[in-house]
């Protein structure tokens, strides 16, 4: 009894110190601390070597009783599945009680996850990478799962049982609610049974795709479409146009819309002026999307809380101008014109904006190397709710810059002056004493040597 209450308290002891370099010293005084700090340790990131020793993994992580999240990663992710897959059946033997995995030593398959569902039922996150060849029929097993990530590599036979004709459509055991997938080409034959299956999505992510697995029309998937409340597509010019299409005209919900490097203007339109639910808008377009598109933001999305324009430099000063005369005042919370050309030709603009969106919480800046103190000082004079800022990139900005955000921004808790070349070490240590603010993005070098 006596050593067990030594063992609670050295414990607490273990979870208070104050940081991770602490508690790495002190677990190194004897196998007794180190065993306690482990068994109470819950997130763990490692990374393997090749090839990795399934034995060897399974003994490792057999001494972390108490993990919900873990993550794997290799120095080739690429390798043969069947050191993956050998890595993945030695975390289904030890680790039982995990939350959320990030596996991605290797390509894994079918069968190894058919049994990782055997013994991590409570599964909740799932981020693996795999050939484009994998069926999908073993998320039957994971009625948990809510978020599942799949990086596909290339094609190849995988050694994966297929069983297309295994279905369970409308079965309220399939939770899954966020999908992120990642390289789709044409021989991603198995996702479809995503979408005949999982009935509950509402968040989207397509990245570096050509395609969906089957056609766009297909109606499985357009049934899935009429449920999605948030969509990101990056890097998929091939399909982007026909799927906007379809996202107008299917998801009359939708809530958030990414869209970065592959747009087309006229399918775009359609969405915004549909969608008029639309509470986020983030694009990176440089060569689709111009003033028309701002315009129609400005006149349908009445209730917009963020708009991200990175890149956009076909916008102009004018339709921002319109932007904050229409879109209702009070209602944006974040901006973010990141390497807008527009600020630098139209003087006076950033002003106009700060008076108009009075309940910015976030401001991104970035990369606006032609910004000057003064026009970011007289935004700033409005920024009384502003919790985050971010000018990183702003190489024409000084410490009088920091004066405003000390003198106005009273509730900052984050801010990015990364690379702003001109903002000295004093200018940083005036940052510091902002009472309220958790977090600096800013070159080590001009950081203050007490700090």
């Amino acid at each position: 009894m006596d050593s067990l209450l030594c063992d609670e308290l050295l414990q607490q002891i273990l979870q208070r110190l104050p940081s991770s370099s602490d508690v790495n010293s002190a677990s190194l005084v004897c196998k007794r601390w180190l065993s306690l700090r482990r068994s109470y340790t819950t997130s763990l990131s490692l990374r393997l070597p090749l090839p990795a020793n399934g034995s060897s993994l399974s003994s490792l992580l057999s001494h972390y009783p108490g993990l919900s999240t873990l993550t794997l990663i290799s120095d080739a992710p690429n390798s043969d599945h069947h050191l993956a897959d050998r890595a993945l059946v030695s975390v289904s033997s030890v680790c039982r009680n995990l939350s959320h995995l990030r596996f991605l030593v290797g390509p894994v398959t079918a069968s190894a996850l058919e049994q990782l569902s055997s013994s991590c039922k409570s599964l909740l996150f799932l981020k693996i990478v795999a050939y484009r060849s994998v069926d999908f029929w073993w998320l039957a097993g994971f009625p948990a799962l809510r978020e599942l990530s799949v990086r596909f590599l290339d094609y190849s036979e995988d050694g994966s049982s297929s069983d297309p004709s295994f279905d369970c459509p409308g079965d309220p055991g399939l939770g899954l609610e966020s999908v992120c997938l990642t390289g789709i080409g044409s021989g991603n034959v198995g996702i479809d049974w995503i979408w005949r299956n999982c009935k509950k999505i509402t968040k989207l992510q397509l990245c570096t795709c050509e395609g969906i697995g089957n056609p766009l029309s297909d109606s499985s998937f357009l049934s899935m479409l009429s449920g999605i409340r948030e969509i990101e597509l990056i890097t998929c010019r091939s399909i982007t146009r026909n799927l906007l299409f379809l996202v107008a005209e299917h998801c009359r919900s939708l809530d958030s819309l990414v869209l970065y490097d592959g747009g087309d203007k006229e399918a775009l339109l359609q969405v915004i002026k549909r969608c008029r639910s639309l509470r986020k808008i983030d694009l990176r377009l440089p060569l689709d999307f111009d003033d028309d598109g701002l315009v129609a933001i400005a006149h349908s999305c009445s209730g917009l809380r963020s708009l991200c324009l990175r890149s956009c430099g076909l916008v102009s000063g004018e339709s921002l101008r319109a932007l904050a005369r229409d879109l209702t005042s009070g209602t944006l919370e974040e901006l973010v014109l990141v390497n807008c050309d527009a600020l630098e030709r139209d003087p006076g603009l950033l002003t106009l904006l700060g008076q108009r969106f009075k309940g910015l919480r976030k401001l991104d800046l970035s990369y606006n190397e032609a910004l000057l103190d003064g026009e970011v000082g007289s935004m700033l004079a409005s920024g009384r709710n502003l919790t985050e800022i971010r000018l990183g990139g702003c190489k024409g900005l000084t410490d009088s810059t920091i004066s405003s955000i000390v003198n106005k921004c009273s509730a900052l808790q984050i801010v990015d002056i990364d690379h702003c070349h001109k903002v000295t070490a004093e200018g940083v240590g005036l940052l510091l004493q902002i009472p309220t603010l958790k977090q600096i993005v800013v070159e080590q070098r001009k950081i203050p040597p007490h700090v």
